[in-house]
């Protein structure tokens, strides 16, 4: 300017987040927005596939150590299966009300090995007995253990813990419930990998290029890209089986190739039923480990269910509500002790990824996968083929759908200021510490054949080796202590979080997710706020 007047000072701009309605704008079907009934039963199916690899792998897991065969482990499978269809309708119209699936929890399988190595188990001679009394204990201990999540969800105590999560202390926990699951990914994979790596191939050219390169009127290859790319890898491996590809391999190439040795389908029994291995049986000891181990279980769905809301693209899940999902996830896992499944309740992490494949949220497509749960299990022969599908195939989806729900943690990110050094340091500290600690006591636990903790009591063990074992637990609990006690210098409140995280907290309308969820999304081309009550 000419006029020799002094300039202007510079504008003081921030960063801020996208507006809500504009962070998720492909998504085609929120939580109240369901799709046509002949796409929502296909996408219902789809949910079922996905988390068959999870209620396949842990009894497969602990089954063998328990002393049970393949009948007993497709017993066991048909009981998860049917207790998580349950939990997941329970879920979807009582807890949260989000599009989560219920299914095992990785965490609880830590404390019932111990249980399984437990010395009045170990000296049982007889195989089909030592499978009976090791159910029964772990069914008493799982039943105590629930009474952590009941109590914490419900009493409003983990309420009052989740209100001072914020978006800083969101990004490890959301990030490591995926990423944190990085070893059955690929590992899993190259257990065979002619059929694992076909698949994560496959599904990268349906899921992501096809649709490009294929303009149909419908998006079609992405949103059923499990069912294309699963029914094309296991029709190869199913060739493969029978044109003898496996017949000189070794065993455990054999098992995890071809398609006839899961002896699932042989063994497929009758309907499940409370207390169907007899009267659970109680230790103290056992008890305590188990409710450790339940509690990290519930820290770890906290931040699925924050991931599940986010893809479904709803608000911001109120601390009230999210309680309330942790309550109702206590009663799954009860409900799964009665039933015996020998595991706990937990967010399913790859169906949540699967929500942001298909860009599918709706509540109704996941009460559909429950029901198909229900009616396999209880048609034990018929569910038995789907869940002979080869492992390696599951861990192949699990590297594109992990992946997604730590990419949704990232996300979160943009609720921060990225140019302050106490964010940098706090992100980078609880990330690398929730990578590094856990994995210290993983790689002692497979040298030494126990934790780093290691004393006569092997409860108290379980006690401190499993919480620290959790990627998602530690990240979470460094962060959480650093955001909530650092102040750094001229630290100002929204330092710590943006006024569309603090908005989606307090503001009275987005409250409405007390009794029905706010959604926005993406309907036939046009961006809608659906304000429903379910």
């Amino acid at each position: 300017m000419a006029g020799g007047g002094a300039a202007p000072p510079p504008k003081q701009e921030e960063l801020q987040p996208h507006p809500v309605k504009d962070q998720l704008p492909s998504v085609s079907y929120c939580i109240t927005s369901p799709p046509p009934w002949p796409e929502a039963v296909i996408l219902g199916f789809q949910h079922y596939i996905v988390m068959l690899g999870t209620s396949v792998i842990i009894p497969s897991a602990l089954v063998p150590q328990m002393g049970g065969g393949n009948e007993e482990k497709a017993r066991v499978i048909q009981t998860l299966l049917f207790v998580a269809g349950i939990n997941t309708l329970c879920q979807s119209f009582f807890g949260t009300r989000l599009p989560a699936v219920m299914g095992g929890s990785y965490t609880i399988v830590a404390p019932t090995i111990s249980i399984i190595m437990a010395g009045r188990y170990s000296n049982e001679a007889d195989p089909r007995e030592k499978f009976l009394r090791t159910m029964r204990g772990t069914q008493g201990a799982l039943i105590i253990a629930s009474t952590i999540q009941i109590v914490l969800g419900f009493s409003g105590l983990w309420r009052n813990v989740v209100k001072l999560l914020s978006p800083l202390s969101a990004v490890p926990l959301v990030s490591l419930a995926g990423f944190g699951l990085y070893e059955l990914g690929f590992p899993g994979v190259a257990k065979c990998v002619e059929i694992g790596l076909p698949e994560i191939i496959l599904m990268l050219i349906f899921s992501q290029y096809l649709p490009h390169a294929v303009h149909a009127a419908k998006p079609v290859f992405d949103r059923f890209s499990v069912i294309f790319t699963i029914a094309i890898v296991w029709l190869y491996a199913y060739i493969l089986t029978v044109s003898g590809a496996y017949k000189s391999a070794r065993t455990k190439t054999q098992l995890h190739c071809r398609v006839d040795r899961s002896g699932l389908v042989g063994g497929a029994p009758c309907v499940p039923y409370p207390f169907q291995w007899g009267a659970p049986t109680f230790d103290a000891g056992e008890s305590f480990a188990m409710m450790v181990a339940a509690f990290v279980a519930l820290v770890e769905s906290s931040g699925a269910f924050i991931a599940v809301s986010r893809y479904a693209s709803a608000t911001m899940i109120p601390p009230s509500v999210l309680g309330r999902g942790i309550g109702w996830q206590g009663i799954g896992t009860l409900l799964g002790a009665f039933f015996g499944t020998a595991n706990g309740t937990a967010v399913s992490v790859e169906n949540a990824g699967l929500l942001a494949l298909t860009h599918v949220g709706s509540r109704r497509v996941v009460q559909i996968s429950a029901g198909f749960m229900i009616f396999f299990s209880v048609l034990g022969k018929f569910g038995a083929i789907f869940a002979s599908i080869p492992l390696p195939i599951f861990a192949a989806l699990y590297c594109i759908l992990f992946a997604y729900i730590g990419a949704c943690g990232l996300s979160f990110l943009q609720f921060c200021n990225l140019n302050s050094f106490r964010t940098k340091f706090i992100m980078g500290f609880s990330l690398f510490m929730g990578l590094s600690v856990p994995q210290y006591f993983n790689e002692y636990t497979s040298v030494a054949g126990y934790g780093p903790v290691h004393t006569g009591a092997r409860w108290f063990n379980d006690m401190i080796n499993v919480p620290f074992s959790s990627k998602p637990f530690v990240a979470v609990l460094v962060a959480f202590l650093l955001d909530n006690t650092i102040q750094g210098l001229h630290t100002l409140p929204r330092s710590r979080s943006s006024p569309d995280w603090s908005q989606a907290r307090n503001d009275p309308m987005q409250m409405m997710l007390e009794h029905g969820l706010m959604a926005f999304c993406t309907f036939r081309g046009e961006l809608n706020c659906a304000g429903c009550r379910g």
